[in-house]
Formats: structure tokens, sequence, C-alpha cells
């Protein structure tokens, strides 16, 4: 048994941060494999936004790991508490989402998830269905479990208080709703992100005020984006997303700063930790270009949401596309006129910007690129030939330059 355990701790503390308390989950493994019967392993997971990207599978995969060791996930949307809001990290209120708006974000979060799931080993779970059944007694005596001194200890809490910034009751007693989630799943381990260790903590506490065991705490790093700077985020552009194409997710892979691919190995991808510290220590020693490291990263996460073909076919295309500076093959063919082009109109026109101002914007951003050289001004000057416009991280035009009337 000790060899089993020592082998399940190795996957299971792969990547993460705060683990509360280790000897506690060695009993709950020695317990499991002593009764044969599986932990119960939880993750929420609130429904604000529809699409998921490589930041959400950090939690993701770590709950296939224990789906490999045969543990049950119980995969929790909490299409209740999300219309709340979780108020993590938040500066001010969170505008709360509708019924509707919830309901739908659920269902494309469900068809996603099984990318990397186990659809026969994962229980989805709506926390509407026991907090629904809640009268105000119920919710009272909830409440009553947990003071406001605890809770205004939170970080985010005690800031906005601090600075006069309003807070709503309703806010105060979300953790207090997403602990008691643990209490109805009588969770064994709950995970969540390192922003996410207060809510957790709390779900310790109730259990044993509900007089269960105390679930385990597991944290993960949150995942930064392409920028190498800011979590990723899809609002703020940095996001890989999970449904991506090939080409567009191996592009977005080999953008990222070097610095950030050995994290992007230790928590996307399975390859030993052992042979990431080789791969590391021979880039620092020079004897390996950083450049076939992060290709192998690219077309390593291609191959998991993908296939190894799709795989080595985005490999290709990119080094088609970046190294021998060939359009790409979804590009799509524009005919033009030799001459000055003035770009925001332009961009306009062929409904690749919804405004000028907004072209505008991309061409500050250094977010155009003509022949793989950044576009700095709003005009261009073409003379007969073939170009590659490149627009953002995923848009291709071929210009196809024909000689002006005057040339003619």
């Amino acid at each position: 048994m000790k060899e089993e355990i020592k082998k399940a701790l190795y996957i299971l503390k792969r990547g993460v941060v705060d683990l509360i308390e280790e000897e506690e989950l060695i009993a709950k493994l020695e317990r499991s494999i002593k009764e044969g019967k599986p932990l119960r392993i939880k993750a929420g997971f609130d429904p604000t936004a529809p699409d998921l990207h490589l930041g959400h599978t950090v939690l993701l995969r770590k709950l296939k790991q224990f789906q490999n060791l045969g543990h049950e996930v119980y995969f929790l949307i909490g299409d209740f508490t999300a219309m709340i809001g979780d108020p993590t990290g938040r500066s001010e209120t969170r505008k709360a989402l509708s019924k509707e708006q919830v309901l739908e974000n659920a269902k494309t979060y469900k068809e996603q998830v099984f990318k990397i799931l186990d659809p026969e080993k994962t229980k989805v779970v709506f926390n509407s269905s026991w907090f629904s059944l809640m009268n105000a007694e119920d919710m009272v005596r909830l409440c009553a479990k947990y003071t406001l001194a605890r809770i205004l200890e939170r970080e985010d809490f005690k800031k906005r208080y601090q600075e006069g910034i309003p807070i709503c009751l309703h806010e105060l007693i979300y953790p207090l709703f997403q602990a008691y989630d643990s209490v109805v799943l009588q969770a064994d381990v709950e995970l969540g992100g390192t922003d996410q260790l207060f809510n957790l903590l709390i779900g310790r506490d109730i259990q044993r005020e509900y007089g269960q065991e105390p679930q385990v705490v597991m944290t993960l790093p949150l995942l930064e984006g392409l920028d190498g700077a800011q979590k990723m985020s899809k609002s703020l552009g940095n996001y890989v997303g999970i449904m991506d194409p090939p080409f567009e997710m191996y592009g977005k892979l080999m953008s990222i700063p070097d610095h950030l691919m050995w994290k992007y190995f230790e928590l996307l991808t399975d390859i030993p930790i052992e042979e990431v510290a080789r791969m590391r220590e021979e880039v620092e020693k020079g004897v390996l270009h950083p450049k076939k490291v992060k290709q192998l990263l690219a077309r390593t996460i291609v191959s998991q949401y993908h296939s190894e073909e799709d795989g080595k076919r985005a490999e290709e295309e990119f080094e088609r596309v970046f190294s021998r500076k060939e359009a790409p093959t979804e590009a799509e063919i524009i005919e033009v006129k030799a001459g000055t082009i003035y770009l925001p109109k332009f961009f306009k026109e062929l409904g690749i910007t919804k405004s000028s101002s907004e072209a505008k914007r991309l061409i500050a951003q250094r977010a155009i690129d003509l022949d793989h050289k950044t576009v700095e001004s709003e005009e261009i000057s073409l003379i007969p030939g073939t170009y590659i416009l490149r627009i953002g991280k995923k848009r291709f035009l071929k210009l196809v330059v024909s000689p002006s009337h005057a040339e003619e």
C-alpha cells in the first residue's frame, strides 16, 4: 500500500501550491484503498462565461488525475451561486447573471469539459438542486455557523471595507454557500485556484459544523496568459481556448515568453517533470534551442485537444508561414490595385473590424504585420506583387496587388 500511496502523491502533488493537509490526504487515500471506496473529489465552476481556456484546464487536469486513480469527480456547476457572483478578487459588486444566461453557459461548459474528463467517471451536479429547496430558516441556520469577523478577514473584503467601497450582504454569504456545497456532496477533497484558498478553508470549517470530516484542500496556480504577465482571460485577449482550431492554438502557444514554457509544461502536459527539468537545464546551458522546446509544448497541447496528426499539421503550417514566409492555407485572398491603402477604412469595408477606430487600436497595439514586419502607420503603400497581411493572432489576408490603372 505504501508504494501505491507514494505513486499517487507523486501524481497528485504535481503543480499544487497548497495542500491542506497532506497527512489527511494520505489517511483518506489509505482508507480508500483498504475499503475499496473511491474518494469524492469536488471542484466548483460558476458558468459566468461559456468558453473554457487553458487556464481552466489546470483544475480539470488535476480532476482527471484523480479519476485515473479511481476516484469520483463531482463537477459542480454553480448555477445558483452564479446568479450571486463570486466576489473573489473583485473591487466592486459583481453583476449577477440571469438564470437563462447561467443555464446556457452551463450547457456549453458540459460540452467542453469532456475533452478532458472521463464522462463515465464524472458526476455533473448543479447546486440549485439543493439551494432552491432551502427556506429562510435553513439560510439563517447556515449563516449562524460563521462570524462576520472571519468573513471580513478576507483580503478583498477587508480592502473594500477600508476604502468605503460597498459590499452587499449576498457577497458576504457567498463563501458559506460554496462551503455548504461541500457538506451536501460530502467532499473528501476540494480543488481550486490559489485565489480560492479562503473559500476552500471555510468549507473545512462548515463541514466540521455539520459533523463531517473536513475536506482536504488543494490549490493550483493561476495560469498567466500569452502576455506572460496577467492571468489568462478571454476579456484580456491573452487566452488559448480549448476549442481553438489547431493552427490558431499552435500559433498562440508559440507566442508565449520563453520563461513561461516551463510552467505550461508542468500544468498543461503529462511530460515527466524530470524531462522538463532536463530540457530547462539544456536551454540554460545553450545546448538546446528554446524554439525546439516551445514547438514540443505547442504540438503536445494541440494533440491533446485535437489529435497527433493535427499537432503535426499545425507545426508544419506554422513553419511554412513564419519560417518560409508563405501564406497560410486558409488565408483569404484579396485583390487590390497598387498604391496607398488606408487600413482603417480597408478593414471596415472588409468586415474585419466593426469600425475604423477599432482598426486604429490594432495598429497602435502593433497587432498588424505586413510580410512579417509590424505595421506602424495607418497607411501602407503597395507595388504589384503578393503580400501576407496578418491581423491579430489568427486572421490572415493574402493581398494580390495588380498594377494601378495609371501603370497599365
